[in-house]
């Protein structure tokens, strides 16, 4: 298993128990296949370098995660589909 870094942003106009809930859902892929750590780190809204999707603005949330590349593929993907996360990037650190 391997250290990463997950970097997300969610749209800013999202309700705060909708936020908490996909927060709180996108632990739990990485717990339910076989990450070990996870500390979540919100940054909160903050403004965007460019204009993403007619976003200025978006919430911030980091994650560093000790887990099994299968956990990150997964969480990955549900990254992609879902519309509430403007953007995300995922960094593999070094060995746990």
């Amino acid at each position: 298993m391997k250290r990463y870094e997950i970097m997300y942003i969610i749209r800013p106009n999202l309700e705060e128990q909708a936020r908490k809930d996909l927060i709180m859902n996108l632990n739990q892929i990485l717990t339910s296949n076989g990450s070990q750590e996870a500390k979540v780190d919100e940054w909160g809204i903050r403004d965007l370098a460019y204009e993403i999707v007619d976003f200025t603005k978006g919430y911030y949330v980091v994650l560093n995660v000790v887990a099994p590349i299968e956990a990150i593929n997964e969480v990955d993907r549900v990254m992609k589909i879902r519309e509430d996360i403007i953007r995300h990037i995922v960094i593999a650190r070094d060995e746990a």
